[in-house]
């Protein structure tokens, strides 16, 4: 099978099912945009593009997310002509609804199928954008923005043959008429990579202090510091963690940008203003901000982990999550939809309401103070990731079967 992954920072959610088709003895190719530092694996064609400056404000402020998008599109589908011109016609070609990059790929060749990850559909209600009251309700005219931007995913999901989304809530988020395009795998979890390790160790911080499982040891994960991964919330749970838990280590992994919604105000990060709004009460020996850090040190910090706290806005659920779970962390989740999918309060994490700061430091402190309570729950973290999400066993079967069933590949 000739196969064409599209995603602008490829590899992406494409990472195991390219790599499997690659080592298969399939023909793999992928378009890319040419500022992705990764290393390909396969063959790559990389795009670039420029978008329009305007002289002065633009004319139809609610067209810009659709236009950056169209002007992805064009890219790609100049990138995809070259590749056809050197006699490449993929028997599928597999893209990411986000970018755009898809809309025009039907043109090139119109004999290919296509499956698009459909990731996400904006809401205006009911998910992420009117959530969270500290940072404003939305007015008519963010709601205006919200829904347009939806027109980009509607339209690539027309255009493809299937849907793909990596949880039931995220498929449940588009209109009830597209979910039966939309087939529901998860991405997988490599759990014989990800596992517990007792023997793990591991150096933190300039005194380079080292953990081992069994230290008290809280880790936050979140690619970016900020409000949709409840990192405002998390902070303020501190003060009452450390004074009643005062040998409690707090690790958080995560950089100072932003992945998902508002940016902060001008010249500050979420990181120092949630972090300035709390320090005077946090004895900052024993907090310890790592940055973004390489996945072994990542893994072994999972590994040393008492207490993991994993909070999120309504939203596409993180890796990370599944992740600890495989790790055998005690995940403390938020009570939103995408954890609760995953994550049962009581048999396999415990769940605290987003905004309460408070519940969630009681919380943490309960684990910390008896962790062998929690043992039974860790199995059962674990068990849940190997029985419903493990890479080889279950997602990339099921991968295989869509994917081949798409192209027509199969009896």
């Amino acid at each position: 099978m000739r196969l064409l992954f599209v995603h602008q920072n490829f590899p992406g959610q494409w990472v195991h099912i390219a790599k499997h088709y690659a080592r298969n003895g399939h023909e793999v190719m992928a378009i890319r945009d040419a500022a992705n530092p990764k290393k390909d694996f396969v063959t790559t064609a990389a795009y670039s593009f420029n978008l329009p400056k305007w002289t002065s404000a633009h004319p139809v402020p609610l067209a810009t997310h659709f236009e950056e998008r169209v002007a992805r599109a064009e890219a790609v589908g100049v990138a995809a002509l070259e590749l056809k011109k050197r006699g490449f016609e993929p028997d599928l070609i597999a893209g990411h609804g986000g970018w755009g990059e898809t809309l025009v790929l039907k043109e090139v060749w119109p004999k290919a199928r296509s499956i698009l990850y459909a990731e996400f559909c904006y809401r205006t209600n009911g998910a992420d954008t009117d959530f969270d009251p500290e940072f404003g309700r939305p007015t008519m005219r963010a709601h205006f923005s919200t829904a347009v931007k939806n027109a980009v995913m509607f339209t690539a999901l027309a255009y493809a043959d299937r849907g793909l989304a990596p949880t039931y809530w995220q498929r449940d988020g588009f209109p009830e008429h597209m979910r039966s395009h939309i087939e529901v795998i998860h991405d997988g979890i490599d759990t014989e990579a990800i596992r517990p390790d007792p023997s793990c160790r591991i150096s933190v911080g300039t005194d380079r202090l080292v953990f081992a499982p069994g230290d008290e040891v809280v880790t936050f994960v979140s690619r970016n510091l900020e409000p949709y991964r409840g990192y405002h919330i998390f902070m303020r749970a501190l003060k009452k963690i450390q004074k009643l838990r005062p040998k409690a280590h707090v690790v958080i992994i995560g950089a100072d940008g932003v992945s998902y919604g508002r940016n902060p105000p001008e010249g500050k990060t979420w990181k120092t203003i949630f972090l300035d709004e709390v320090r005077d009460g946090l004895d900052m020996s024993r907090v310890h901000f790592v940055g973004r850090v390489p996945y072994a040190t990542y893994m072994s910090l999972l590994q040393v982990s008492m207490a993991h706290i994993y909070l999120t806005y309504p939203f596409v659920l993180s890796w990370s999550m599944m992740e600890s779970m495989a790790a055998g962390c005690l995940v403390i989740g938020s009570k939103t939809p995408p954890v609760e999918e995953v994550i049962e309060d009581g048999k396999n994490g415990l769940l605290v309401d987003f905004f309460d700061a408070d519940a969630l430091a009681d919380t943490v402190v309960m684990a910390l103070r008896k962790p062998g309570k929690f043992n039974p729950m860790r199995r059962k973290a674990r068990e849940t990731i190997v029985k419903g999400y493990d890479l080889n066993s279950v997602c990339l079967p099921k991968m295989c079967r869509f994917f081949e069933s798409v192209a027509g590949k199969t009896g």
